[in-house]
């Protein structure tokens, strides 16, 4: 059986004989942009294969400066031309690809560089996985790895496709989130939105305000040392996810959720009173002062100094739980708030609960994260964005909140929105969740993980993975009908058995049976 994950939108397979990476395979790029796609690949293939796979130029595929590709050899085509006309083109062209595979070679071609990034993520998962978990390159066998031929045509189905990770209630090190980002790439996730302040912690340097990092950086859930990210940590990890066609989405959590904030300054608290630092895991009790000018002063600085270090369209405001504020206050703040915010130019994201506001700036983003008894409440706040010119990201806590317990595991994670099994992250459709709010007011879906039980990338990579991947194909996948979990199963556990293999640690659910990599046999440092 093919595996691929997500599934692509037309994936045939033949019964030609199959494509086969040897040592005198090379990949070939052609056209502009496609030699960095190329590198990358050519990277990930040589730890599966251990073969050397030199990346060399194509030229521009026609004349006498082409390279003639050879029946083992791997063609990256970029066919939209110059990066110039590259960069005009429209999504879903952007990441639009082809892939064919069969004896005579193997061809990836896309119009946009991120349409050849997702054509090498799909060849990825139709090359044989390595034999053993973190072995060399250099120790693997240089013997001919056979890839199934195959006719794949494919392109997502939301434009947003995101993963959201939680740095404040535990801060995870630049080296941890790129590890993330790399992990949720293969999946085609293409936005990672950074939780990046909370009441445990501030973590991204602000010049303006020096104490945020100074005092309200040095916390967070349990007894840990804190941390943030300097400027120039933050510009590594945005670059860093743009080579992966990754955008990054930083979050500053207004009003509430606020207390690492209301801790470094006192005029940001309402009786002027610096609050004593928090590592707890309660939620809801903290406001900036709504009726001080120094808040909105605060605003104003920090979302001008991460806008400017954030090269992508979204700023995330947060805006949820802010239970100590009445509707009227909340809306109140909101509406002041976005206006400086959307100053910046950026487009802003907000949780469900910022819906209430009757003057957010046209295109604002509603995050729903909602619950099923929540959908019918909360209707009104989430269309209240399209109402007024934005678009909705779904996050449904009892399918996509990726931080809540397995129906077999509750060691790591939480519970107040229930278990969530991989046939409960997969058997949903954004689109028919929220009355009103349908495929055509959808900009994508994301997965987030709150950390305030997990304090490693490994417990973060237990929780995400598999349910990440079953995400993904909501996100990415066309959909003709209700899914059902038997669908993506025996593909699941392929998937984790190349995790197992990559070294990234994952839940070895009871749902993918016999096809799982078997628990007993397979050593994970979460000690699961």
């Amino acid at each position: 059986m093919v595996s691929v994950i997500p599934h692509p939108v037309s994936l045939i397979e033949h019964a030609a004989e199959a494509f086969t990476l040897t040592p005198e395979s090379r990949l070939v790029a052609t056209g502009g942009g496609a030699a960095a796609v190329a590198a990358q690949l050519a990277d990930w293939l040589r730890v599966d294969t251990g073969l050397a796979l030199p990346v060399v130029d194509g030229g521009t595929g026609t004349g006498a400066d082409a390279v003639k590709a050879g029946a083992h050899d791997v063609v990256l085509a970029l066919t939209g031309g110059s990066a110039e006309t590259c960069e005009d083109l429209a999504w879903p062209e952007t990441e639009t690809y082809s892939l064919t595979t069969d004896a005579s070679g193997a061809w990836l071609g896309a119009a946009h560089p991120a349409g050849l990034f997702a054509a090498a993520q799909t060849l990825r998962q139709l090359v044989p996985a390595p034999d053993a978990a973190g072995a060399a390159s250099d120790a693997l066998p240089a013997a001919a790895h056979h890839v199934p031929s195959v006719t794949i045509n494919d392109s997502p189905r939301f434009a947003y496709r995101g993963a959201m990770l939680d740095v404040a209630r535990h801060f995870f090190p630049v080296a941890d989130v790129e590890r993330f980002i790399d992990a949720i790439a293969m999946l085609k996730i293409n936005h990672l939105h950074l939780h990046l302040t909370d009441d445990q912690g501030w973590r991204i340097q602000i010049d303006s305000w020096p104490l945020l990092t100074e005092i309200g950086s040095a916390s967070e859930t349990g007894d840990g040392p804190g941390g943030f990210y300097t400027k120039e940590d933050y510009a590594g990890l945005v670059a860093y996810a743009a080579e992966r066609f990754v955008t990054i989405v930083p979050e500053i959590d207004i009003p509430g959720h606020t207390n690492a904030a209301l801790a470094s300054y006192a005029e940001l608290n309402e009786d002027g009173v610096l609050r004593e630092p928090y590592r707890g895991i309660e939620v809801g009790f903290t406001s900036l002062a709504i009726n001080k000018d120094s808040s909105y002063r605060f605003i104003d600085d920090v979302v001008r100094e991460v806008a400017a270090m954030t090269p992508g369209p979204y700023l995330h405001l947060g805006g949820d739980e802010s239970l100590t504020l009445t509707q009227e206050q909340f809306v109140e703040f909101i509406n002041r708030a976005t206006a400086v915010a959307a100053a910046t130019g950026k487009t802003l994201v907000g949780w469900h609960e910022m819906g209430q506001a009757d003057a957010l700036p046209t295109g604002t983003i509603g995050q729903y994260w909602g619950r099923h008894a929540d959908h019918a409440k909360v209707g009104p706040q989430i269309r209240s964005f399209v109402e007024q010119g934005g678009s909705v990201i779904m996050s449904p806590a009892e399918h996509s909140y990726l931080d809540m317990h397995y129906p077999d595991e509750t060691r790591l994670g939480q519970g107040w929105a229930g278990t969530i099994s991989l046939a409960d992250s997969y058997e949903w459709d954004p689109a028919t969740l929220v009355e009103g709010i349908t495929e055509a007011q959808l900009l994508g879906v994301e997965a987030p993980v709150w950390t305030e039980t997990l304090e490693t990338s490994s417990d973060v990579e237990f929780m995400v993975f598999p349910r990440l991947a079953c995400v993904a194909e909501i996100a990415w996948s066309q959909v003709s009908g209700p899914r059902r979990f038997e669908e993506i199963a025996p593909r699941l556990a392929a998937f984790c058995a190349r995790l197992d293999r990559l070294g990234i640690n994952f839940h070895r659910s009871p749902e993918l049976g016999a096809g799982a990599p078997d628990a007993a046999s397979l050593a994970t440092d979460a000690g699961v």
